[in-house]
């Protein structure tokens, strides 16, 4: 059986993971890990995938901007898509860490379903999302594992979070048994992408609001716009 190949880089040309699978290559000898240098070569990594995009970022730029030896960074990773995935999980970690806690059950029905949507939003504590998104997208023949990744760890538990919230406004009563919840989540999803490519300009803080405000007569039991 054919063997992928690995650039210069460490990538693997057939977009799968490497030797060093979830986590980053075990220290050798026995000294102890420093955090710093880790986050330091996650955001070099962060900062260039948005920049250049996965294909003609190199190791070199990454342990440049990092300040670190690619020894240091090989020491960790094995090649330079496991390092993308696990820059990639540590934004979508870091993300859902800033989500307040909330109790949606304890909310009011629209303002339950605003809270859900506005968690949608690629860019909630990552201004460079939408870049990422994009260069992923653009990355898929050559890389197609990239968007798998973003698919599984980044786009399905948020659009999760929103659809379990539709099933509970329906449990509860407040939302219409006939909906197409999976629609709904598409169109809310799929708000933030639109907003971004017609004016590129930053989410606004009513902006949740306002979809479910365009929403919410279908949605309703009764059909029609009515107060929490």
């Amino acid at each position: 059986m054919a063997r992928a190949k690995t650039t210069r880089d460490g990538e693997r040309s057939d977009g799968r993971r490497g030797r060093s699978g979830a986590e980053p290559v075990a220290s050798v000898g026995g000294r102890p890990r420093d955090p710093a240098i880790e986050e330091a070569i996650i955001q070099a990594t962060r900062k260039r995938l948005a920049t250049d995009g996965y294909t003609s970022m190199t190791i070199g730029d990454i342990v440049a901007d990092a300040g670190v030896t690619r020894p240091t960074l090989y020491r960790r990773w094995a090649n330079k898509y496991d390092l993308v995935i696990d820059a990639l999980e540590y934004g979508l970690r870091k993300q859902r860490e800033a989500y307040p806690p909330l109790d949606m059950e304890q909310l009011a029905p629209r303002e339950a379903l605003v809270e859900a949507v506005r968690r949608l939003d690629p860019r909630y504590h990552n201004e460079r999302a939408m870049a990422l998104h994009g260069n992923f997208m653009a990355e898929v023949e050559r890389a197609p594992g990239l968007l798998d990744q973003l698919r599984e760890h980044g786009v399905h538990p948020r659009c999760e979070e929103l659809l379990m919230t539709l099933v509970s406004l329906q449990r509860r009563g407040a939302v219409r048994e006939d909906v197409d919840l999976d629609m709904v989540v598409t169109l809310c999803f799929g708000s933030y992408f639109a907003d971004y490519l017609r004016t590129g300009r930053e989410v606004d803080a009513g902006f949740a609001e306002r979809v479910v405000a365009a929403l919410w007569p279908t949605l309703y039991v009764g059909g029609e716009a009515r107060p929490a």
